[in-house]
């Protein structure tokens, strides 16, 4: 078996993977905590995604940043269409 054949049908998550697994969580809001455990995710690893996923536009944040409202995040289209052409990519894959 190659090396690269090795790669793709492990059963560890890339990058690509654990961004489509947000992104597909976040639909209708999601709070912070909701995600780690959806995503399976630390918070370290959360906040990590979470940073790179709002300063590429395709995450957002709902609600204000004072304690009586909780934060929540939500995809954008840009998001959907992350996820759109993951999940395009992964059935060619199959």
């Amino acid at each position: 078996m190659l090396e690269s054949e090795v790669s793709i049908n492990s059963n560890h998550r890339g990058n690509f993977d654990i961004i489509a697994d947000i992104l597909g969580a976040s639909y209708g809001g999601a709070k912070r905590t909701n995600l780690m455990y959806r995503c399976n995710l630390s918070f370290k690893q959360l906040k990590s995604y979470s940073g790179f996923l709002l300063a590429n536009g395709m995450l957002r944040i709902n609600g204000k940043a004072q304690a009586s409202e909780a934060i929540t995040y939500e995809v954008t289209e840009r998001g959907r269409e992350f996820l759109r052409a993951y999940r395009g990519l992964k059935a060619l894959m199959k």
